[in-house]
């Protein structure tokens, strides 16, 4: 199966807000946010006799001044449910950038998506985010990222939903998530072995900023992109924990100048003040540099 690389794979997502398209003011506020995405939120969120409503909210919304900046992500309901069509002829007539599938638990489920999108002509640019929140879909997500790569099928990030994980497997919501590391990290080597982003799960308290801080401080170490939000508050410490520090910029510069040197002209491997540099050192170099100048854009935007 070929591999191809997903357009949007540079983009920005440290902090990726859920937004209830039925709430009328959150819509409005999100233009305002310092956050890299918002995720439209038309299942979970939304009572099903407000699924309509919900659905012409986005139309306005859309109809307004764009979001300047960041990504916009429609999170549709399953195809099989009641809603499911009119959300996808919804995202068909907005074209926002991506549309997020629920409970994704194998691949055809994103390959099904890509194929009515492709029938309907969407543009290219018109991307697919999985949710993977169910236990069928821990255990499918290398197939899935390797589906969703094949030519079309569109797929470009991957969020983890530990709340509907925890409930389908009885696994408790205790601090540093133990039980749940080895699923994360199993959804870490899918994606990252198909050049996908992954992003963290939400965390229900927002009142707790200490608790959040340790968590995506943990998700930055597995690996992840960013993090799921569900509400404004805990967008700054996102974009801090999951940015690259002045520290880090400042070493990635260093390695990127040392490897600049004529001397280093064809070595692999370099000493730069005492410490053996790899040119795997460098790429990650210049995507963390490439990163910052990304952040530093979209301040100046």
């Amino acid at each position: 199966m070929k591999q191809t690389t997903p357009l949007r794979s540079s983009s920005l997502r440290r902090s990726v807000l859920s937004v209830p398209a039925i709430n009328l003011r959150a819509l409005e506020k999100s233009r305002s946010l310092d956050c890299d995405a918002v995720i439209f939120d038309l299942e979970d969120s939304v009572a099903p006799e407000n699924k309509g409503q919900a659905r012409e909210n986005l139309r306005a919304f859309f109809a307004g001044p764009p979001l300047a900046g960041k990504e916009r992500i429609i999170r549709i309901n399953s195809l099989s449910s009641a809603f499911g069509a009119a959300d996808l002829d919804l995202v068909k007539a907005l074209l926002p950038d991506a549309v997020l599938l629920p409970k994704v638990d194998g691949p055809q489920d994103v390959t099904d998506i890509g194929d009515l999108l492709a029938d309907a002509d969407a543009p290219e640019e018109l991307r697919i985010w999985a949710m993977i929140e169910t236990p069928r879909g821990v255990l499918n997500v290398g197939a899935i990222a390797e589906a969703g790569c094949i030519p079309g099928a569109r797929l470009d990030c991957v969020v983890v939903g530990l709340n509907d994980l925890r409930k389908e497997t009885g696994v408790l919501p205790q601090p540093g998530r133990s039980f749940l590391v080895p699923w994360l990290m199993q959804v870490i080597l899918a994606v990252k072995a198909n050049g996908l982003d992954a992003l963290d799960s939400v965390f229900n308290d927002f009142r707790d900023g200490e608790g959040f801080d340790v968590e995506c401080g943990q998700g930055r170490a597995m690996g992840f992109a960013g993090k799921m939000l569900i509400h404004p508050a805990q967008i700054a410490a996102a974009n801090r924990h999951f940015g690259p520090s002045a520290e880090e910029i400042a070493e990635a510069q260093a390695i990127i100048s040392a490897f600049a040197d004529p001397a280093a002209r064809g070595l692999n491997v370099i000493n730069a003040n005492g410490r053996m540099i790899e040119r795997l050192h460098l790429v990650q170099a210049e995507a963390l540099v490439h990163k910052a100048r990304l952040i530093s854009a979209r301040k100046h935007a």
